[in-house]
C-alpha cells in the first residue's frame, strides 16, 4: 500500500530540513563578511561617502575598493577567530558575532554611536537596570532584518571535516591572501583613503565588526581597569590644618555627582528655558563654563575624583590610586557614598557605601527604582545625630539616557509632549528635549532639597554643597544621541556641563571664604580637573596632594588664612563608629 501522497511531501520537506549545506569553515567566513560589509556598515558608508557623487566612476571605484577592504578585514577576522576555537564551535562563535553585530549596527545607527574601547568598555560595566532601557519592540524589526540572514546561513551550513595540518594550512593561506587582497585595495584608493583617515579619523570606530572587537581586544589586554593590588596611597599626609583650631563646629559637605546633566540646557547658565528655578531662587554660585574630563561615567567620574584630571590623563595611573574619599577619609573625615547609578567606579573602595531600598523609601521609588530625592532621604538618615566632620558623596541618576522620561515624578512633566520610548527615532526632537529639561527640573529640586537639609543641620554642623556634571549629552543635534563619543570628536554639548556651589553663612565665616570672590571665579572657565583640589580647599585639608593652582578656593580666602593652612596640624579627631539601622542598604 502506498504512503499517503501528503506524508511524502512532509518526509520530503523534513529531509530537506535536515540537509545541510556543506561549506568549508574559509566559505562562511567569506559570506559573512560579504554581508557584514554590505549590511551592517550603513554609519561608514554614510561618512566615507558623505559630499561624493555616486554617478562619478572616480567615487564608484573608491566605493568598490573600501567594499573589497572591508571585506577582506571581516574575513581575515573571522578566519583568525575560527582558527581559535574548535571546529565544533565555529558555528556558535559566528551566530553569536552575527547576534552582537546586528545589535551593534542598531545602535551604532540609531543613535550615532561610535564603538571606540571606552564605549566598548562602558557597555561592558552598564548594569542590567540600565541595559534594559535600551531596549524595545520598535527595536524589534531592524534587528530581524541584520539577523536572521546570517543566522539562517550559519544553521544550513555544514562545516567540512579537514585534516588538521590540511585545515591550518589553508587557513593560514586564505588569511594572507585576504590582507593582500586588502592592502591592494587600499592601494587603489590610496589618495581617496588616506585623506577619509585623516580628515575623519573616527570613520575607523564605525566598521562593524571590526570596531569592537577591536575595542574588546584593546579592553582584555588592558584589564578591567581596576587595580591588581592595593590601591597607591594618594594624600597619606592628609591633615587638618590648622585654621580648624578656631572651629566651633564640625563640618558637613554634600559633593552631588550628576549624570547625563549638560550645560547647554541648565537654567542657571542662561539657558532659554528655566530648567533650575529652585536653584535660582537660593544664593547658589554657578559655574558657567566647566568642562568635563570625558563623555562616560566610566571616564569622569574616577577622573574628577582623581588629583591628575585631564590635564596629566594617564587611566592606569588614575584607576591605580586612591581618590578624593579616601583621601578626605585618611584626614580625619567620615565619608560615605551614596548611590543611586551603577556604583562609584572603584572611587569609593572600602569606604561606607549606601544604596536605596525601595521598601525603606516608597514615596520615592516605583516598579523596583528610586529617584533621586531617596539619596536626601539617605543622607538626612546617616546625619542625623551626628556631630562630626562628615563628606557624603551622593551619585545621581540625573539625566541617564534614553529613557529620560524614567528620571522625574509625573508631578515634573511641565514641558510636553515628552518622549517616553528608548527608540529617540520614534520622537520628536522637541519631545526629546523636553523630556530631558523636565529631568533637569527634577535634579534642581533634588539640589534644593539638599541644601534644605544642610540649612537644617546648620544648627550642629557648617555646611555647604557642591555639585557638578559627570558629562553632558547629546540630543539629536547632527544626528548624535546619547554621549560617549571619542573626545578629541565629541561636541561640547557632550564634554560641556553643569557646576554649582552653596556655603552656608557659618561656614564661609568659619572657613574664611568671600563668597564674591568665588562668584568672580565662577565667571572663568573651570574643569573637572578643580574639583579635587577645590575640595581639600574648602575643607582646610592640608596635604602635598592638593594643588593650588586647581583650587577654585584658593584666592578667596585672606592671606593669613591661606598661611594657617600651610601650619602644623592639630590632630585628627577619631572617626565615629558607622552608624546601624541606616534606610537602605549599607556598608561600612
Amino acid at each position: 500500500m502506498n504512503p499517503p501522497i501528503n506524508a511524502s511531501i512532509a518526509d520530503r520537506l523534513r529531509t530537506a530540513a535536515r540537509r545541510r549545506l556543506p561549506l568549508s569553515a574559509e566559505t562562511l567566513a567569506l559570506i559573512l563578511g560579504l554581508w557584514f560589509a554590505a549590511a551592517c556598515n550603513a554609519p561608514f558608508w554614510h561618512t566615507a561617502l558623505t559630499g561624493r557623487s555616486l554617478a562619478e566612476p572616480r567615487t564608484l571605484a573608491y566605493a568598490a575598493a573600501l567594499f573589497v577592504l572591508l571585506t577582506a578585514l571581516h574575513f581575515a577576522l573571522l578566519a583568525i577567530l575560527a582558527a581559535l576555537v574548535p571546529r565544533r564551535a565555529v558555528r556558535p562563535l559566528f551566530a553569536a558575532l552575527a547576534v552582537v553585530t546586528a545589535f551593534a549596527a542598531y545602535y551604532m545607527q540609531a543613535y550615532a554611536l561610535y564603538l571606540d574601547a571606552e564605549m566598548i568598555r562602558n557597555v561592558l560595566h552598564t548594569d542590567l537596570r540600565e541595559a534594559g532601557e535600551l531596549f524595545s519592540w520598535a527595536m524589534l524589526p531592524p534587528l530581524l532584518a541584520w539577523l536572521l540572514p546570517p543566522l539562517a546561513l550559519v544553521r544550513q551550513s555544514e562545516l567540512r571535516r579537514r585534516p588538521p595540518l590540511r585545515a591550518a594550512g589553508i587557513r593560514l593561506a586564505s588569511v594572507a591572501a585576504a590582507l593582500l587582497v586588502g592592502a591592494l585595495a587600499a592601494l587603489s584608493a590610496f589618495q581617496d583613503l588616506s585623506a577619509l583617515l585623516r580628515e575623519k579619523k573616527e570613520a575607523r570606530y564605525l566598521i562593524t565588526p571590526a570596531n569592537y572587537l577591536y575595542a574588546a581586544a584593546r579592553n582584555a589586554v588592558a584589564g578591567s581597569g581596576a587595580p591588581a593590588g592595593p590601591r597607591l596611597p594618594v594624600g597619606a599626609d592628609a591633615a587638618l590644618a590648622a585654621g580648624w583650631e578656631t572651629h566651633k563646629k564640625p563640618a558637613l559637605l554634600i559633593v552631588v555627582v550628576g549624570e547625563t546633566a549638560r550645560a547647554a540646557n541648565w537654567g542657571l547658565s542662561g539657558y532659554a528655558r528655566q530648567t533650575t528655578p529652585q536653584l535660582a531662587a537660593l544664593d547658589v554660585i554657578n559655574f558657567e563654563r566647566v568642562t568635563a574630563c570625558g563623555t562616560s561615567t566610566e571616564v569622569s567620574v574616577p577622573c574628577m575624583l582623581s588629583p591628575y584630571g585631564r590635564h596629566a590623563y594617564d587611566e592606569r595611573r588614575i584607576r591605580g590610586s586612591e581618590s578624593l574619599p579616601h583621601v578626605l577619609s585618611r584626614g580625619g573625615f567620615r565619608v560615605a557614598w551614596l548611590d543611586n547609578q551603577s556604583g562609584c567606579k572603584g572611587t569609593c573602595d572600602g569606604l561606607e557605601t549606601w544604596r536605596p531600598d525601595a521598601a525603606a523609601t516608597p514615596d520615592e521609588c516605583r516598579d523596583g527604582e528610586c529617584f533621586d530625592g531617596a539619596l536626601v532621604a539617605g543622607a538626612r538618615r546617616l546625619t542625623e545625630g551626628r556631630p562630626e566632620n562628615t563628606v557624603l558623596f551622593l551619585h545621581l541618576i540625573g539625566n541617564h539616557g534614553p529613557t529620560y522620561g524614567k528620571r522625574y515624578p509625573a508631578g515634573f512633566r511641565r514641558f510636553a509632549p515628552t518622549c517616553d520610548s528608548a527608540d529617540l527615532g520614534r520622537c520628536s526632537p522637541q519631545a526629546i528635549v523636553n523630556t530631558y529639561d523636565n529631568a533637569l527640573l527634577y535634579t534642581d529640586h533634588v539640589l534644593a532639597q539638599a541644601i534644605a537639609l544642610l540649612k537644617e543641620r546648620q544648627a550642629t554642623h557648617d555646611t555647604a554643597l557642591v555639585y557638578v556634571s559627570d558629562h553632558g549629552e547629546s540630543l539629536g543635534e547632527n544626528g548624535l544621541f546619547l554621549h560617549g563619543m571619542p573626545y578629541a570628536i565629541a561636541p561640547a554639548v557632550q564634554k560641556e556641563v553643569p557646576m554649582v556651589m552653596w556655603l552656608s553663612a557659618g561656614y564661609g565665616a568659619s572657613f574664611a571664604l568671600d563668597a564674591d570672590c568665588l562668584r568672580r571665579r565662577a565667571a572663568e572657565p573651570a574643569t573637572h580637573d578643580h574639583l579635587f583640589h577645590t575640595v581639600l580647599g574648602l575643607l582646610d585639608l592640608r596635604t602635598a596632594a592638593r594643588d593650588r593652582d586647581y583650587d577654585l578656593s584658593d584666592a578667596c580666602k585672606p592671606p593669613l588664612r591661606q598661611a594657617a593652612m600651610q601650619a602644623a596640624p592639630p590632630a585628627p579627631p577619631a572617626h565615629a563608629a558607622a552608624p546601624t539601622g541606616a534606610l537602605g542598604e549599607h556598608h561600612g
